[in-house]
């Protein structure tokens, strides 16, 4: 079975959004079994929107339409699917109905734009939204299905899984992927350890991913049934971990954070932060952890030298070194460890920018950890703009922890 995906929206098509809501469907039908080949941008034009529509009648099952169900004139998404099954929309008194209430409900009174939001047309069967004003449709036409879904996530998600899913018959063939998250090494050196008679392999199959975290190394298997599956991907999956293990932080879902805070937790062990160059990154990606505040005690953003030396660091070393130095960095993790009574500091100083007083080069950043016999300092130097050169050394900090804390759970 094979899917199209069509994001409507100016908005989309000019960068001014990320599409996520393709990514999240793309996911969805990809763990379904469901063969994507296509995705498509167009922008709110009627005519546009229909040819898309037309071009993927001609080569998928499953045409999803994604956005374009608002109550405005730019929103078109149902006048180009009624054209595409070539009706007429008329108004659904129970759609109406739903629409009034959910206006009543808030204390406003419908506008009588909202009232095409009411629509239908003889092929398309209305998917209810709890979410919001905009019913979603799921339209049979020349043997395939249009579904159309509304563009807000908090809408498009629980309609796919609550309205969508349960109506179309997708096929029962079995995927089965695994990711491994590695940190500390390059994709090209990745390549070489896992050796072409893996990465050449077509099911399973193993790809690497460069993302913001590390690299990505994805394990894919297709069979009759998931069980199959999933037992056709041991064999590469334990290559990969053997040829990467050192590697290796976390698999699927799991981010640094979310790996570092587990070590700390089965350690009832505790961290703090102490970030100049990331300017509370560092703490961030942490707190974005349910549960984080059992292991993260607190953080100081110290961004000016008179700053750090009043959180702890010598003025000698900032006179002798500079703020941005490994003496600097390694003073700062454990005023960090001391000011908050942790088990763990964390810190980072570094540049960002071309605003440097030291003269420096922009991207030098030092990351320390300071922890129980643990006193560490790492340089990297990271390209791209400000922000990149911040989330780079903040997740560089982040790793820096993890391969401390795992080299103590080793007993090295």
């Amino acid at each position: 079975m094979v899917a199209e995906l069509i994001s409507v929206g100016t908005e989309l098509l000019l960068g001014e959004i990320v599409d996520t809501n393709a990514a999240y469907l793309a996911q969805e039908l990809k763990n379904r079994g469901v063969n994507l080949y296509w995705k498509t941008v167009v922008g709110d034009n009627q005519e546009r929107v229909v040819e898309a529509i037309e071009r993927a009648l001609t080569r998928s099952d499953i045409v999803i339409v994604g956005g374009g169900l608002g109550p405005t004139e730019d929103d078109l998404s149902r006048e180009a699917i009624a054209a595409v099954a070539g009706e007429t929309p008329t108004v659904d008194e129970a759609a109406l109905a739903h629409l009034r209430e959910f206006f009543r409900s808030r204390g406003r009174e419908m506008p009588a734009t909202n009232t095409k939001q009411a629509w239908l047309i003889p092929s398309a069967e209305a998917l209810p939204n709890p979410n919001g004003t905009a019913p979603g449709w799921l339209v049979r036409t020349r043997g395939k299905v249009i579904v159309a879904l509304p563009g807000p996530p908090f809408e498009m998600k629980p309609m796919w899984s609550e309205q969508v899913l349960p109506r179309l018959a997708l096929p029962q063939a079995g995927l089965h992927t695994r990711t491994f998250r590695t940190t500390g090494i390059g994709e090209s050196h990745i390549a070489e350890l896992l050796g072409s008679q893996l990465t050449g392999a077509r099911n399973p199959s193993v790809a690497t991913y460069a993302r913001r975290d590390g690299v990505h190394v994805r394990v894919a298997a297709s069979a009759a049934t998931a069980d199959a599956a999933r037992e056709l991907a041991a064999p590469a999956e334990a290559a990969v971990l053997a040829a990467l293990d050192e590697y290796v932080y976390g698999t699927d879902g799991d981010d640094l954070a979310v790996t570092v805070g587990r070590q700390l937790a089965a350690r009832s062990e505790t961290v703090a932060t102490m970030e100049s160059l990331t300017g509370g990154l560092v703490a961030d990606e942490i707190t974005n952890v349910p549960g984080s505040s059992g292991w993260l005690v607190g953080g100081a953003v110290p961004y000016a030298a008179r700053a750090k030396i009043a959180m702890g660091v010598s003025a000698e070393t900032i006179e002798q070194h500079g703020t941005v130095s490994r003496e600097t960095a390694r003073e700062m993790a454990a005023a960090a460890r001391e000011r908050f009574a942790a088990t763990w500091g964390v810190a980072t100083t570094g540049v960002a920018g071309p605003d440097s007083s030291e003269g420096k080069p922009v991207g030098l950043a030092y990351l320390a950890v300071s922890g129980p016999g643990v006193d560490e300092v790492s340089e990297i130097r990271a390209s791209g703009g400000r922000r990149t050169v911040k989330e780079r050394a903040a997740i560089a900090a982040l790793a820096l922890l993890w391969r401390s804390l795992r080299r103590l759970e080793a007993g090295q």
